[in-house]
């Protein structure tokens, strides 16, 4: 079987709030974590990972890609090393992805088709959007 040219992605906080974001089969987790928070405003500059369980304590998931694991190694693995296509084998596979272990946005990935590239697109591109994405860092009213 070939590889698909593009992976088309459904990054939602929750079932009315989610961007589709399209990606070449070549990019990493790490190339897909910055689109869903590009994707949603949010600044990159808290660190993240993906995990298989979708619920509950992501931290005893089987499958575990952390950014930390590029900092620091560990029992996981990296996300700058790790394609999409390795992590995300086939249409309906979903992980969580956790941005900003403090606030923990939780994402749920997951793939929703495959497409071939375009020779005058730019990726990763949003490719579908429902409602207003939350500010990343809430106002905290002065007291």
């Amino acid at each position: 079987m070939t590889e698909p040219a593009t992976l088309i992605f459904r990054a939602s906080l929750r079932a009315r709030l989610y961007r589709d974001i399209e990606v070449s089969s070549s990019s990493t987790l790490a190339d897909l974590a910055e689109a869903i928070c590009a994707a949603f405003g949010f600044d990159m500059d808290h660190t993240y990972g993906f995990y298989s369980k979708l619920t509950g304590k992501l931290f005893d998931s089987p499958q575990r890609f952390e950014l930390f694991a590029d900092i620091a190694g560990g029992g996981f693995r990296s996300v700058k090393g790790t394609r999409v296509t390795t992590a995300f084998q086939k249409v309906g596979s979903a992980m969580t992805f956790l941005y900003d272990y403090g606030d923990e946005w939780r994402f749920r990935a997951e793939v929703i088709g495959t497409g071939q590239a375009l020779p005058e697109a730019n990726y990763p591109r949003i490719v579908g959007k429902i409602g207003r994405a939350p500010p990343q860092c809430p106002d905290i009213d002065d007291e």
